[in-house]
């Protein structure tokens, strides 16, 4: 891992930001000449500044309690909240998200996500795909290790893929590189001195039991100044130790990758200093920071005002130069309270979501940046009998932002219960398809080969959503 705080190293003739990086699951994997060629072929495309804030609502959202209230339902099944109108004719949300609301035409909105594997865990909202899907081979890749490998360089002074998930993402190994080996695993700094998410204790004993290896880092000696990291040769000489650790996975071809990463990024100083919020303007830091509601029931695993900084840091990640960011909000698993649970936690989000969309387009830059968020599923229509809503794989909720998409719409609609689609079901694969061809790339005709020298399809038979692009 990566920490975010932490002493402060050298680089060329001046002190940088850090004396240790610790770049955590950016890792090791196959790098062959050929693929190395092809990623500079790609240079032409990787001059844009194309990118993905991608936030995962960790437990699975309620439907009915955000973009798809139904106030003509039951009481059991409307909930407390009441709701309120939106910028866009005809559409209402919930009213704990009023933020979202003044902004509704700068939105697309889901209301009939279908597909879920039912899994508790980001994976699918990283890749599309169930984590089952070529679990023989590594599985498939997430998003951003793909955009890594088509997007990105090992001279790149940033990481293209940057993991910010905690709890149940983070536990689960949700943004994980599958088939395309470590090498394009995401950089995952260490967030715990920032944001401070208690897990539950089964995800305790889930993140010991898969040890100090669960996220797969390479310490660089502090004594190594920027002009020893420019030679390539005394970096290696350095790294020997960790040669002789390696298997024979394909870890090894990756090294030379590695590398040249690591001295980019050290010698730049530039990935550092987008995770140092001293560097923000104070007055773009209070944008991020919501007031404390008092009267909100947190649970123990949900998340405080200050994780919304969380958006902040993406928004900085990508200004620096990362084409994908990955980050949740946690805990929306309301098996009960869900009422008093939501009162916490989707104001959070709205105002995170105002704050980010806003913030981006101020500075020019959301047509550029995509955003989507989402879970894993919905929530059960019905509430059970200690308040709270169960896990829906039938049908989930999602927004989405810029992009350079046709917002200022709402796709698909449920029944009077918000338990089926019942008109225009979009998959998971399809928000993927969306999002790829907003970043340039085509996921109908481009593939990526797999450790076996297959060739594999980005998705499968899915297109980005017609309305959206």
């Amino acid at each position: 891992m990566l920490p975010i705080d932490g002493n402060k190293f050298q680089h060329g003739d001046r002190v940088s930001r850090r004396s240790l990086l610790v770049a955590g699951a950016a890792g090791f994997g196959g790098l062959t000449l050929p693929n190395l060629l092809r990623a500079e072929a790609a240079e032409g495309i990787r001059s844009s500044n194309k990118a993905v804030i991608n936030i995962h609502l960790d437990g699975g959202p309620p439907q009915m309690d955000t973009i798809d209230p139904k106030p003509g339902a039951p009481e059991e099944v409307r909930g407390e909240f009441a709701a309120i109108p939106t910028t866009l004719p005809g559409f209402w949300v919930s009213e704990l998200m009023p933020k979202l609301a003044s902004i509704a035409d700068r939105c697309g909105f889901i209301r009939s996500l279908v597909g879920s594997a039912g899994s508790h865990d980001a994976f699918q909202c990283q890749s599309g795909f169930a984590k089952q899907n070529l679990e023989a081979i590594g599985g498939r890749p997430a998003m951003g290790s793909i955009v890594s490998k088509l997007l990105s360089r090992p001279t790149d002074p940033v990481p293209a893929f940057v993991d910010l998930m905690q709890g149940r993402p983070l536990v689960r190994n949700s943004a994980r590189p599958g088939f395309l080996g470590p090498a394009y695993g995401p950089f995952r700094p260490d967030m715990s001195k920032m944001f401070n998410r208690q897990l539950e204790d089964s995800m305790k004993k889930e993140l010991a039991q898969l040890g100090k290896n669960h996220a797969t880092s390479l310490t660089i000696n502090a004594e190594l100044q920027g002009t020893r990291l420019s030679d390539r040769k005394q970096l290696l000489a350095a790294l020997d130790q960790f040669h002789r650790q390696v298997d024979a996975t394909g870890a090894m071809e990756a090294v030379d990758r590695f590398t040249q990463q690591a001295i980019g990024i050290l010698t730049s100083g530039r990935f550092a200093e987008a995770l140092d919020l001293a560097e923000e303007d104070p007055k773009v830091v209070a944008r991020y920071t919501p007031l404390a509601n008092e009267s909100a029931d947190r649970f123990r695993t949900a998340e405080g005002p200050k994780a919304i900084l969380k958006f902040l840091l993406a928004r900085r990640l990508i200004e620096a130069g990362v084409r994908c960011v990955s980050l949740s909000i946690s805990d929306f698993d309301t098996h009960s309270k869900n009422f008093p649970r939501m009162r916490n936690l989707v104001p959070l989000v709205d105002f995170g979501l105002h704050a980010l969309i806003t913030d981006l387009d101020d500075r020019g830059m959301l047509d550029d940046v995509s955003i989507i968020a989402w879970g894993e599923f919905g929530r059960t229509p019905k509430v059970n009998k200690n308040g709270g809503r169960d896990h829906w794989p039938n049908v989930a909720p999602a927004i989405l932002a810029g992009g350079g998409m046709r917002v200022g719409q709402v796709i698909g609609a449920t029944d009077k219960t918000a338990g089926t689609a019942v008109r225009r079901p979009v998959h998971y694969q399809d928000v993927f398809a969306t999002l790829y061809h907003n970043l340039g790339i085509d996921p109908t005709r481009t593939t990526i080969d797999d450790l076996r020298g297959r060739p594999r399809f980005l998705l499968d038979n899915a297109g980005p959503i017609a309305e959206l692009v």
